[in-house]
């Protein structure tokens, strides 16, 4: 297999081996523009946006001088890192109509749903069916975006075997992996879950998806009752960065009725809340809101919920606002009015962002504060398909259990 293969293979598998492979094949072919637009779609992150773009303008520069395919990924990889998700969005459905089944371009189909919005999310699962359907179940990458795909729509089953079909056709395919994950969380697989992702992740302890495996590994020891393991994950994976999945894990601990794991330092949040980037992403602020709420920092969380609630952006005021004060009211024991605000709420929680899965704690909250208030019948029906459709809901029948709230 060639260099340029493996380093596009390594990258759709999200293998901790892409970067050293793309870096090795920008020394080899310096002009190359795929190469060094692939790299930066890689390891941009880490990057300031300055030198981003100077990267990728020699990038485009080069990929024209190539051919059309090179500079449509390009320009597309450009969008994408600048997180431009619509404009993105766009131009994919245009270089799909004139490449279609491009394996290199679905890595960039996650701007369907990054964009927020019904329609283009709609539109996003319908281009991966037509892909996949052009491309064949022999395209693993293609047949782990459709898992994807299914996992999210909450059509776990076939999800489930999606995911099986590809890693059994590539099994280092990091998208089914996490797709497999996602569809194990629905179906409540407990302890054989938590065995498939420990396996998979000790062949490649690098891999991009190391410590978000290991997020839902915990989740799914939630869901049978070994808060220990969960406890330990947080602990030993989730570092001082990670303040969204070790809040995630612990508001979640709280809830149940159990005690957290290690906490966020409280300055390090309010820190990141007042930085250029705490409120540029309505999910990524509703993470650190839960971090706040793990703390009963119920000060820090009214204030934020005012200042949402005075952004112009409706996902921040109208969805993120009432949210944010729903934990203020926990963390403080208002239960009453956090069941008021977060059942006017229904379906619009969906705008706040994150995946199905991600969301969910949102549903949980709401759970303990109808417990809280007596009205366990309301919280049993809230919780009714996961208790029946999940083979481990230890966590779940926590939550309809009368318990110590999370306010301290």
């Amino acid at each position: 297999m060639s260099l340029e293969d493996s380093a596009v293979r390594e990258l759709a598998a999200l293998s901790g081996r892409a970067v050293p492979l793309l870096r090795e094949w920008v020394r080899k072919c310096p002009r190359l523009g795929v190469a060094r637009a692939l790299l930066m779609l890689a390891t941009g992150g880490g990057l300031s946006d300055e030198v981003l773009r100077e990267e990728l303008v020699v990038a485009y520069r080069d990929a024209q001088a190539a051919d059309a395919r090179s500079a449509s990924l390009v320009y597309g990889i450009f969008l994408y890192t600048h997180r431009q998700f619509r404009l993105t969005a766009d131009h994919l459905v245009a270089h799909f109509a004139r490449w279609p089944g491009d394996e290199v371009a679905s890595l960039l189909l996650d701007a369907f749903h990054a964009c927020g919005d019904a329609g283009y999310r709609a539109h996003g699962d319908e281009l991966v069916e037509r892909q996949y359907a052009l491309a064949g179940a022999d395209s693993w990458p293609w047949t782990g975006r459709l898992a994807w795909t299914r996992a999210e729509q909450g059509r776990a089953e076939d999800a489930f075997e999606l995911a099986g079909h590809t890693l059994a056709r590539f099994p280092r395919a990091g998208l089914a992996a996490h797709a497999r994950a996602h569809a194990e969380q629905e179906l409540g697989a407990g302890p054989a879950s938590t065995a498939f992702l420990d396996g998979w992740l000790a062949v490649d302890p690098q891999a991009v998806q190391f410590k978000h495996l290991n997020w839902h590994a915990a989740l799914q020891s939630l869901a049978c009752g070994d808060f220990a393991d969960a406890r330990r994950r947080a602990d030993e994976v989730l570092g001082r960065a990670d303040v969204g999945m070790r809040s995630a894990t612990n508001w979640r601990l709280l809830l149940a009725g159990q005690e957290p794991a290690g906490r966020c330092d409280l300055d390090h949040v309010r820190g990141l809340l007042a930085g250029t980037g705490g409120m540029a992403e309505v999910f990524h602020t509703f993470n650190l809101a839960l971090a706040l709420a793990v703390e009963s920092a119920t000060d820090d969380l009214e204030a934020l919920a005012c200042r949402a609630a005075g952004d112009e952006r409706p996902d921040y005021s109208k969805v993120l606002a009432p949210v944010v004060r729903a934990l203020a009211h926990v963390t403080a024991g208002r239960s009453r009015a956090a069941v008021d605000l977060l059942t006017r709420l229904g379906g619009q929680v969906e705008r706040i962002g994150g995946v199905r899965v991600e969301r969910e704690i949102v549903q949980d909250t709401l759970s303990r504060a109808l417990i809280d208030t007596g009205e366990h019948a309301r919280a049993a029906t809230l919780l009714h398909e996961r208790v029946t459709t999940r083979r481990h809901h230890t966590y779940e029948d926590l939550l309809l259990t009368p318990s110590a709230t999370p306010a301290r």
